[in-house]
């Protein structure tokens, strides 16, 4: 088994630990916090859903761009990374991370005006600079996984 292949299996294995661990707090852990704050705190019930809805879609958005780095790992095992078939699922990736983005953003503009601490807006403030980040970083990816694209084109073309 070449380095490839191990390093595959162990990001495999990897994102298999790491959907499990999201989809506990989707399913439970989110929505009972919700329901507890809204329990507890009368005032803001009424984000109950709002919050719980948001929160799901953001989870949903990580499970997506994992699902495509599963089959990104697919194509790095057969030696097919290299192909417009690698650009469909890192398009899916920048597409969900822009979709994130702004589910968060229109979250952090209603928590910030309306928050009494600074603390919250900054921490969401510090997350949608992390999250706009990551989207310049996938997109610049993408560049380089299309030159690389077209200079294997190229070559295999030559011989």
């Amino acid at each position: 088994m070449n380095v490839d292949n191990r390093v595959v299996l162990v990001s495999r294995a990897a994102l298999v630990v790491f959907v499990t661990l999201l989809v506990v707090p989707q399913t439970l852990s989110l929505p009972g916090q919700f329901a507890h704050t809204a329990a507890e705190s009368p005032d803001v019930a009424y984000l109950r859903w709002p919050a719980t809805t948001v929160a799901a879609f953001l989870v949903l958005g990580v499970e997506i761009v994992v699902i495509c780095v599963w089959r990104l790992l697919t194509l790095v095992r057969g030696d097919k990374i290299f192909t417009a078939a690698s650009l469909v699922w890192v398009d899916v990736i920048v597409w969900s991370i822009l979709a994130g983005r702004l589910a968060f953003a229109a979250a952090f503009r209603y928590l910030g005006v309306h928050a009494d601490d600074p603390g919250l807006p900054l921490l969401m403030f510090l997350c949608l600079v992390t999250v706009g980040v990551l989207g310049l970083l996938m997109v610049v990816m993408r560049a380089l996984l299309r030159q690389a694209t077209a200079l294997r084109t190229d070559v295999d073309a030559v011989i």
